[in-house]
């Protein structure tokens, strides 16, 4: 089981998608809007857009006009996220328009986000270090930020399984591991978001956001359980031999959609 086995990231992201749009926090929405009132345009930067699931979902259910400005350090994900923007509209249907920038969102500044409306992301403080969410936190400070589907690094089976703790330990062990010399936060980082937030005085509301994977999911569950399993044995070598028997059982069940997990995420909204 390794990392190798799993999709090419563009087509995780795609994969991802529908389960990101379930569990994000709808009721934060009302709060954004409410801070939205009176901009117009409504001018969104969205940090980490991968191929544009964020600003594809929410898009469509804020009014106005809307200018997006996607930012990722990958040039062929940001070309995929403005192409699934084409034909996009506000809840209202007001034109929604769209520019990419391409480079290291945890350089930008409050200069860069001087235009800003709403700052975005999705599925991306979890791969910051500490010092890289200071930096993005300042640069956010003065708008709101909505940040969405941040792991926990909790995860529950049914049926469960005497591996699943193990494998879920390992798992976020190698969310923090250290790459290059950054070290990853993995699933302390919504709470260190929320807390370089509150030391700036901002307000934050934090909200679960979980997967909750099922029998109609069983693809996206398989993928995500290959790769979640594969980071773990990376980080815990020794799960290598168990983890064979483990990986047959999970999904022959997921395949018979005999599976659920419950992925657990979280939502927060700075400043909102």
């Amino acid at each position: 089981m390794t990392a190798e086995e799993t999709l090419p990231f563009a087509d995780w992201l795609r994969l991802r998608e529908p389960a990101d749009a379930a569990a994000r926090a709808e009721d934060l929405l009302d709060a954004v809007r409410a801070r939205l009132t009176g901009h117009t345009p409504t001018v969104i930067h969205d940090l980490g857009s991968g191929t544009g699931s964020m600003s594809r979902w929410l898009a469509t259910r804020l009014p106005g006009a809307q200018h997006w400005v996607l930012h990722d350090r990958d040039a062929d994900l940001l070309a995929r996220a403005a192409e699934g923007m084409s034909g996009v509209t506000a809840a209202d249907g007001a034109p929604v328009t769209v520019q990419t920038r391409c480079g290291d969102l945890t350089r930008l500044t409050a200069a860069d986000l001087a235009d800003a409306s709403l700052v975005t992301a999705s599925a991306l403080l979890d791969m910051l270090t500490a010092e890289e969410i200071e930096r993005v936190v300042a640069a956010c400070v003065g708008r709101p930020a909505l940040f969405a589907v941040s792991v926990t690094g909790r995860v529950r089976f049914t049926p469960a399984d005497p591996l699943d703790e193990a494998v879920e330990a390992a798992f976020n062990d190698h969310q923090r591991r250290t790459v290059e010399g950054r070290r990853l936060l993995g699933p302390d980082a919504a709470a260190a978001t929320a807390a370089a937030f509150a030391r700036r005085g901002v307000d934050v509301r934090e909200r679960p956001s979980p997967w909750r994977l099922g029998p109609e999911q069983a693809d996206l569950a398989a993928e995500w359980f290959r790769g979640w399993l594969g980071a773990a044995c990376e980080q815990r070598p020794d799960l290598a031999g168990p983890a064979q028997a483990y990986a047959r059982r999970r999904l022959a069940d997921a395949a018979a959609g005999r599976l659920t997990v419950l992925v657990e995420h979280s939502d927060l909204l700075a400043g909102g």
